[in-house]
């Protein structure tokens, strides 16, 4: 069975003659009341990999651990601002091979590739526990004496020994106060913050060194067009790889992230076209298509009820007739029970992961067309004044439509806006404040438009919940209210939309016109 925590530490570098804060001193870090004498544990971790360091490269580790309180096979992943996520489960009966449930959520780090051994860590410990008043544990400041043995690639045989201390201070349940006060303690008695973020990152060094490829300079000076648009590919297959994780972990808003870095890397290489080839980039973006669109209609209709309840529960008592709360209630929640079991099918499927093989192949070996030489800066304003024109006639097309037309007039506007807006965050390092300027109302455009969009499929569900409502012998008045209000709401988004029209314009005038 597997169990898991957050784990928030920091960690720092230390020589051997290092000598610990005293107890009298760890007891007058604010919040501390005690200290408890330290603990001796003998700790043996053997680290496991694909031969191409696919967890590492993730900034994931997986391990068995003999000795300690927590001995058994560990996992852990990045869980932002300094924390990660560890899973665990026992030892079982495998030495080499780790438990089926801590390999099932990277599935997608993986792709396929079998993991084996990469290195070996023998870690003597001292454990000081640091408690307040009551006697709770608040942390815990780690004293480690390292040997690793890391091992050549594909096999098991020693390449490199290794040994060195350092230090880790682990909150229990205290909270970042104490992290830092703690923290500004041992850098006071020589302790440095470490660089690594992890023991085997310093162990597998070597392996890891040069491996990034160096940004060329372009004829004339400034970034390559190809380097700029390959760190933004590399930025969101890092993003769909992290929101991989989290959905199979049944993390909050995963789903959505999985879909936003799929349109992200379709919106790429479409603006980027005479960058990068695409007679590699096209394929790629009709699977980016299938995998958003399999996540697609679920997650719209989970979004769509929840707003609903939320109008429900808002609403006066004299103007909900029957039961409408419970029945928007269960329809969400075999809407998210359906849509979790269709997104867990699509990543489990053989498609996505050549998709994602796919795509760090593109990385590791760019396929590049006629631009990708030039300076940074007129690709990448050519790039953005391109998405514009691809807006403005979006427009042309709403304002020639009505009727039930209008509908997904205003959708390709939407699209359209998106793009502008990646393409925008791709260009806004090289083009300065007003690509700047642009990301921020463009997110603002972005927004009226996806509110107008998302009362299309509350209406939507509006009318089926009133015909089954009614096929039940209930009263549907209130989901014809509901759809009222959605319509109305449709009709604030596209006001908005428009007074931010003029802001837009001008923002774009500012970043395509020639300096």
């Amino acid at each position: 069975m597997v169990g898991g925590h957050l784990e928030v530490e920091r960690k720092f570098d230390v020589d051997g003659s290092f000598t610990p804060p005293t107890a009298d001193e760890l007891a007058g870090v604010p919040g501390v009341a005690s200290v408890d004498d330290p603990v001796e544990h003998l700790l043996q971790a053997g680290y496991v990999d694909t031969p191409d360091l696919r967890l590492f490269s993730a900034r994931v580790t997986m391990r068995r651990r003999t000795g300690g309180t927590d001995a058994g096979w560990h996992v852990k992943l990045p869980a932002g601002a300094g924390a990660r996520r560890e899973l665990h489960a026992p030892l079982g009966g495998s030495v080499r091979k780790p438990p089926a449930e801590l390999l099932a959520p990277v599935t997608g780090l993986l792709r396929g590739a079998s993991v084996g051994p990469i290195a070996t860590l023998n870690t003597r410990r001292l454990v000081t526990v640091l408690r307040d008043a009551d006697g709770r544990a608040l942390a815990e400041l780690a004293d480690d004496t390292v040997t690793a043995t890391v091992l050549a690639s594909g096999t098991e045989q020693p390449l490199e020994v290794q040994t060195w201390r350092e230090v880790e201070v682990e909150l229990v349940d205290g909270d970042e106060s104490l992290l830092e006060a703690v923290g500004t303690l041992l850098t006071a008695v020589g302790a440095g913050p470490s660089p690594r973020a992890s023991k085997l990152g310093r162990a597998i060094a070597s392996r890891t060194r040069d491996t990034e490829r160096n940004p060329e300079e372009a004829e004339g000076g400034g970034p390559r067009a190809a380097d700029v648009v390959l760190a933004a590919v590399r930025d969101q297959v890092t993003a769909l790889q992290t929101a991989d994780v989290a959905m199979r972990l049944d993390q909050p808003d995963a789903v959505h992230q999985v879909r936003v870095a799929c349109r992200r890397l379709r919106s790429i290489f479409s603006s980027f076209r005479r960058v990068l080839d695409r007679a590699a980039t096209d394929p790629l973006r009709e699977e980016l298509s299938w995998v958003a669109g399999e996540l697609s209609a679920a997650r719209d209709d989970e979004v769509a009820l929840s707003h609903l309840r939320e109008l429900v529960a808002a609403e006066p008592v004299e103007q909900v007739l029957g039961p409408v709360a419970a029945r928007l209630q269960q329809a969400q929640l075999r809407t998210a029970l359906a849509g979790r079991e269709r997104a867990l099918e699509t990543l489990s499927e053989a498609r996505y992961l050549r998709l994602l093989d796919d795509l760090y192949a593109l990385l590791a070996a760019p396929r590049l067309s006629d631009r990708a030489d030039r300076r940074a800066h007129p690709v990448l304003r050519a790039a953005v004044r391109k998405a514009a024109r691809r807006l403005d006639a979006r427009l042309e097309r709403v304002d020639a439509t009505d009727g039930p037309e209008k509908d997904e007039a205003v959708h390709e506007v939407r699209k359209a806006g998106k793009r502008l807006r990646y393409t925008a965050e791709v260009a806004r390092a090289d083009l300065g404040r007003p690509a700047k300027k642009l990301v921020k109302v463009s997110k603002k455009v972005q927004q009226a438009l996806g509110d107008r969009q998302d009362t299309v499929v509350t209406r939507k569900q509006c009318r089926q919940l009133a015909i089954a409502a009614d096929a039940a012998g209930e009263n549907a008045y209130t989901y014809g209210r509901l759809q009222a209000l959605e319509e109305e709401r449709a009709d604030e988004a596209w006001a908005t939309f428009e007074a931010l029209e003029p802001r837009l314009h001008a923002a774009l005038t500012a970043v395509t016109r020639k300096h």
